[in-house]
């Protein structure tokens, strides 16, 4: 008598898991740093060590969390002047940090953002210059919110609120920790 079960029914269960995602990287803090400030002569790191009262005031005027002790932090220069900072952070998408560079004015308004590292399946659209300029010239004035003043991108949804939140918790870390920063 032969079995009535599928052939599948004997492969290992490992076969049925979704093999792991590869990150692709896009672009190298360094290749950020000109991207989002090309007329800087230097880019000089300023990492920020961030206090536990200064987590949770960002975390408070954000209304989101600040997981990083330490946060990676870049002047970007020209003749000695400042033109801003590049701030390399990551979010995470659905399952999967996304590793970005958002690049802020000292005034407190996003320059511009780049995605370095993407490691999920889905939602790689945020990569789209044209939503990334969405994100520019944002202030802690605006909403930061999908569908109203950020669109969404169908099938990136996780991908754009997060990276959108997280440029918005870099304003407010910037206002914290980096602007009585020498």
């Amino acid at each position: 008598m032969t079995p009535s079960w599928p052939v599948y029914a004997f492969l290992p269960v490992a076969a049925f898991v979704a093999a792991p995602v590869g990150a692709t990287q896009y672009l190298t803090v360094e290749q950020a740093q000109k991207a989002l400030f090309p007329e800087a002569e230097r880019f000089v790191a300023a990492p920020v060590q961030l206090t536990a009262a200064q987590k949770a005031q960002i975390e408070e005027q954000s209304g989101l969390k600040q997981r990083w002790d330490k946060q990676d932090v870049w002047r970007a220069e020209k003749a000695g002047k400042l033109l801003g900072w590049v701030v390399v952070d990551d979010v995470v998408g659905k399952h999967e940090f996304i590793h970005y560079a958002a690049g802020l004015l000292p005034e407190g308004r996003v320059r511009g953002v780049e995605v370095l590292i993407f490691r999920e399946t889905y939602g790689d659209q945020i990569r789209q210059p044209e939503w990334r300029r969405t994100l520019a010239g944002k202030t802690l004035a605006d909403p930061f919110k999908l569908d109203q003043d950020v669109p969404n991108i169908s099938g990136a949804t996780l991908s754009c609120r997060n990276v959108t939140n997280g440029v918005k918790r870099l304003l407010v870390l910037q206002r914290v920790a980096l602007q009585s920063a020498p």
